[in-house]
């Protein structure tokens, strides 16, 4: 695996100031890169306390992410806000949730308050394709191929 950077590192307009921000990232993740992206979408801006209330719920299946770009024949779901079509990914929120707890405890060893960090920034990169086959009759095979996906995830002290 190469060497992989935060997507704000890279942009020259919105740098990452070390004082008032922490970050994590991880790697490689068996999940569903729809997902994780809708994931995304829904908790970012939100405060990390009300984000992990959020995903917690959705985890119970109380509470629906909204899919807003992948939504093709996809049901409605009730409670949703200003929109119809969504889904309860438990494995990607379960994944992501993680990861929201390893960026807040950053947050707390570097004297940040986790109770008014907000989640400033989220994206989801595109993994490895483990490549795989699955057996057909005749001697012949089907590929059948894993995507993983990269999450990454700052969070930013309010009031700065």
């Amino acid at each position: 695996m190469g060497r992989v950077k935060f997507c704000m590192d890279t942009e020259t307009e919105t740098k990452i100031d070390p004082e008032t921000t922490a970050k994590a990232m991880v790697y490689e993740l068996h999940i569903s890169p729809k997902h994780a992206f809708e994931v995304c979408r829904a908790i970012k801006g939100k405060k990390v306390t009300d984000a992990e209330a959020y995903l917690e719920a959705v985890l119970e299946k109380r509470v629906a992410i909204p899919f807003k770009r992948h939504k093709k024949k996809l049901a409605h779901r009730k409670g949703l806000e200003k929109w119809y079509a969504g889904r309860y990914p438990v494995k990607t929120c379960a994944e992501i949730l993680k990861l929201i707890r390893d960026a807040k405890g950053n947050a707390e060893y570097k004297g940040l308050d986790p109770e008014v960090t907000r989640i400033w920034h989220v994206a989801t990169k595109k993994g490895r394709t483990l490549k795989g086959t699955m057996p057909r009759a005749f001697g012949r095979a089907t590929p059948k191929n894993t995507d993983t996906v990269t999450v990454e995830i700052v969070l930013r002290e309010e009031g700065s």
